[in-house]
């Protein structure tokens, strides 16, 4: 009797530990309307050390994928009333971290691109190898993780930090978070580069948002915008009578910012005298207002920033090299939006939920908008594409935004002479099918659009993106 209790405890023992192994390694969700398929692949999972369950028909897979249990599902195309594309969306809707597979046994891709893009991981044709599946399913697993890390790794940030402007799963942008965090409890002064719409104020921001100076005032000023005159004027003060229109004593930003923290936007914008004068005023901490002898103390950190190489700037004598030098402590660089393209989808997502909600309309984005956006150039960064965001929502009021409300008129990018992209083509045919239907309805937009099969609206929008005139018509 010792000895079978002793089997059985290293049974139950042996199981425990297997389960834990499996629960580990994954938990799956099987759905497939043909019971043998279904064994068989719960069957090479549970070989696999995976934990499995499994739903019988499109109903049950749906209920059962959307509850948030699983790390993967994998489903069927083809099944009685709710096939795996209504299963796929009710479980992306529902748990948009939970991967999705599909299985097929048609050999038609076409059915695995649409699954792709309603947000599938990726598909699997019949007949496969058990290796293919664990490999998919391996992949998929190990892809809900990282994303899954990603998400606890920004709302970490956004909570701890005060981030919640600054968006971007880019190993360059988690980059920049990593050092802000660190940087930002000194005193060190910061320069942040990169070019206009980048974000270059959001850093600026977050790093007196995280400093000791952070219940202190944060001051800002674009040097590009201000003349010479008035800028020494505004950053130091002045006394009454010091120039013609000085009717009173003023207090500068330097002293208004004390305590607190000093952004110069667009540092390589000021002129070299003026250099000289904020370099004095950095070093020693003391300002002296316009018209006056005396100079007063302040206490600031400064953060500056600029579009501009500073570098070049000094050699070209267009930038002090000892200002240069006194500035760039703690650098950051911010790269343009089309060297991380990883973060548009995140951006779009962000810009859609915050106009939205300005708005109060339910934005999203339509068929084929997201490979738009993700292909596009972006000249003006960060800021262009959330300008293209707002207009986009106001245009589509509520409806699915299409490829043009988001892409009215943006320029694409130059391509080498007699070169042609995919757009270009699709673009032309476009046009001639536009001008054809205009011209066979006599210039009426209705029956134009009518013999199209798309609502004036969209006619309309087409016209504008592709550039059609009223003579066009």
């Amino acid at each position: 009797m010792a000895t079978t209790l002793a089997s059985k405890s290293a049974e139950t023992s042996s199981a425990s530990g297997r389960n834990a192994a499996a629960s580990a390694a994954g938990k799956i969700l099987v759905v497939d309307d043909q019971r043998n398929m279904r064994t068989t692949l719960a069957m090479m999972l549970r070989g696999g050390g995976f934990d499995v369950d499994e739903a019988g028909d499109g109903t049950e897979g749906r209920e059962l994928g959307t509850t948030g249990a699983y790390d993967v599902v994998i489903t069927d195309l083809r099944m009685g009333e709710h096939d795996g594309l209504d299963v796929l969306r009710a479980i992306k809707e529902a748990q948009p971290m939970t991967e999705v597979i599909v299985m097929t046994a048609y050999g038609t891709i076409e059915s695995a691109v649409e699954a792709m893009r309603f947000g599938a991981f990726d598909y699997i044709q019949k007949p496969f190898t058990e290796h293919e599946l664990i490999v998919k399913v391996t992949k998929a697993i190990e892809s809900r993780r990282l994303h899954g890390q990603m998400r606890l790794f920004a709302q970490e940030f956004k909570e701890r930090y005060h981030f919640e402007n600054i968006v971007g799963r880019s190993q360059a942008v988690q980059d920049v978070l990593t050092r802000v965090s660190k940087i930002a409890s000194t005193d060190a002064i910061v320069l942040i580069t990169g070019e206009s719409g980048t974000g270059k104020e959001l850093i600026a921001r977050a790093v007196h948002a995280n400093s000791k100076r952070a219940d202190r005032p944060f001051v800002t000023v674009n040097c590009a915008a201000i003349t010479e005159t008035l800028l020494e004027s505004e950053l130091f003060g002045h006394t009454r009578g010091a120039f013609t229109g000085a009717v009173s004593a003023r207090k500068g930003l330097f002293e208004e910012a004390d305590g607190g923290t000093f952004f110069f936007d667009e540092i390589a914008e000021t002129t070299p005298s003026f250099q000289a004068k904020l370099l004095r005023a950095i070093q020693e901490g003391e300002v002296r207002r316009v018209g006056e002898n005396k100079s007063i103390t302040v206490d600031i950190r400064v953060v500056a920033a600029t579009n501009v190489d500073l570098g070049r700037a000094v050699e070209e004598r267009r930038f002090r090299q000892d200002l240069y030098y006194r500035l760039n402590v703690a650098r950051f660089h911010l790269p343009p939006l089309r060297e991380r393209r990883e973060d548009i989808p995140v951006l779009a997502d962000f810009f859609l939920e915050k106009y939205g909600r300005k708005m109060k309309v339910r934005a999203e984005l339509g068929e084929g908008v997201i490979d738009r956006l993700i292909t596009y150039e972006y000249p003006g960064n960060v800021r262009e594409l959330e300008n293209m965001v707002e207009q986009a929502v106001a245009l589509a009021a509520g409806s699915p935004i299409t490829l043009d409300d988001i892409l009215p008129q943006a320029p694409r990018k130059q391509t080498h002479s007699g070169e042609r992209t995919l757009a270009d083509i699709v673009d032309d045919a476009e046009r001639v099918a536009v001008l054809d239907a205009l011209r066979a309805n006599d210039g009426s937009r209705e029956r134009a659009a009518e013999a199209l099969s798309i609502s004036p609206t969209t006619l309309w929008r087409k016209m504008t993106r592709l550039g059609i005139t009223y003579e066009d018509r």
